[in-house]
């Protein structure tokens, strides 16, 4: 783990190949984990940003201890060995309780007193020279840092972990209400005993607001937050210890927060967190039909491609709300060149008809394999037309689907031809009677095509 080299990636950067680079090794460290100890590095002020060991991390190195402990002895002075010496061995404290477990046995009463004595004697000579004397919640903040833990609310017994981790501590502890932990162990655990957690500390001590803070210091991260709630984006000014929100107040969002926030809210919700209006959407499925014929140069138009493509075709476009982005200028952004002069004449939007008027044509969808480009239109309307529109140079044929005077489906054909010589006939039994009003001659193919009732008709 990252945990288990962070020692070795001292020993590395000291050697002069921070993460190993150009040794020798039979086995090499794997690039993740040497990468996360030495991020740990890092934050204990042990490591440059380069991997270059600093001065307190030469230091560090030097002594007969793991990492974190030779931090917390060298930052802490003697006082901190006596801590170090406690949990470097066997121990467990009651409830969690580590201050408890300390006055334990510095009066003989803990089972390992004689041994505790001796380790901390001979931690003591290895420490540094601080002069304040460090409480044990410091000395565990110094060692691991990533583990300062505030309670999650009032009367919980829950803490939240600057490294992001949720953990509670035991029933009936008696830390138990401390706004501020320094954990030093916590143990994977379910129901009651983890409080809902998936965890329980084992081994902690508390701390001040202050002390949290200032050991905590190369966690703390100011930053500005936005992100698109009810179509608007909104932004905050947040201060964080690592995942510790410390305060989070709103701002007012400028442009350099629309983008990113728009951007982000897509990438989690799909397209359609987005206002697609009708020509918006009709535009996007031209665009998936022509690609579907024809391939490259034309754009694909489904989700996973627009999603890859958002900082080309949607961020130029983004406003502070969502209902001000004109997504058909966006989409035409990816539209190429010289080619894009075609797209009315390889998919318009609307087919001219016999009767005089155009009719909307409504496009497959990206994901509706096979789809066909359908034409909604009365059947009186058609009269006479004998072949079949097809659209994409000529690959693609509409699909009709003819409608009564009332708008009511009866027939759906891409063969007009066979329409008006076959089944025509019944259709035409069946609706005369129905729809009196309107022309159901017995020849389509001579009768003018018309959207008009057979009084109209004739007054014309």
């Amino acid at each position: 783990t990252a945990a288990d080299l962070t020692d070795a990636a001292l020993w590395l950067a000291c050697w002069g190949t921070p993460r190993g680079e150009g040794l020798p090794l039979l086995t090499p460290p794997p690039a993740a984990e040497i990468r996360a100890a030495e991020d740990t590095l890092r934050a204990l002020g042990l490591v440059d940003e380069e991997g270059r060991p600093t001065p307190a991390g030469r230091r560090t190195a030097k002594l007969p201890v793991g990492v974190r402990e030779a931090r917390a002895l060298l930052a802490g002075g003697p006082s901190a060995a006596e801590v170090v010496a406690a949990v470097s061995d066997d121990h467990r404290p009651t409830g969690a309780d580590l201050p408890r477990l300390l006055a334990d046995l510095r009066a003989g009463r803990a089972p390992g007193a004689d041994r505790w004595r001796r380790e901390r004697d001979r931690l003591t000579r290895l420490a540094g020279s601080s002069a304040r004397r460090a409480s044990p919640g410091a000395v565990l903040a110094l060692a691991r840092p990533e583990r300062i833990a505030r309670r999650v609310g009032d009367g919980s017994r829950s803490y939240l972990l600057a490294s992001g981790t949720r953990a509670a501590l035991p029933e009936g502890s008696g830390l138990l209400g401390a706004p501020w932990l320094a954990v030093w162990e916590v143990q994977r655990a379910e129901g009651r005993a983890a409080d809902g957690t998936g965890a329980v500390i084992r081994a902690a001590a508390p701390l001040t607001e202050d002390e949290a803070l200032d050991l905590g210091a190369g966690l703390l991260v100011e930053e500005r937050t936005a992100r698109l709630e009810n179509g608007t984006v909104r932004a905050r000014r947040r201060r964080a210890l690592g995942a510790i929100e410390l305060s989070s107040t709103p701002v007012a969002a400028t442009a350099d927060d629309t983008a990113p926030a728009v951007l982000a809210a897509v990438r989690e919700r799909g397209l359609d967190a987005l206002n697609w209006s009708d020509t918006a959407r009709n535009l996007r499925h031209r665009l998936a039909l022509i690609h579907r014929e024809l391939g490259d140069p034309w754009p694909a138009m489904d989700e996973d491609a627009l999603l890859a493509a958002l900082e080309t075709w949607l961020a130029p476009h983004v406003r502070t709300r969502l209902d001000g982005i004109d997504l058909v200028s966006a989409l035409r952004t990816l539209l190429p060149w010289p080619e894009a002069s075609e797209l009315d004449a390889l998919a318009p939007e609307r087919l001219p008809v016999p009767s005089g008027s155009t009719a909307r044509i409504d496009y497959p969808a990206p994901d509706e394999e096979g789809g066909r480009p359908v034409v909604a239109v009365k059947l009186q309307e058609l009269f006479g037309l004998a072949e079949t529109p097809r659209l994409v140079r000529g690959r693609v044929p509409v699909l009709f689907h003819l409608l009564s005077p009332a708008r009511r489906p009866l027939a759906v054909t891409d063969d007009l031809r066979s329409f008006w010589d076959g089944p025509y006939r019944e259709v035409r039994k069946e609706m005369r009677g129905r729809y009196p009003k309107h022309p159901w001659p017995e020849d389509p193919w001579t009768a003018p095509a018309t959207a008009r009732t057979t009084a109209r008709l004739r007054s014309s």
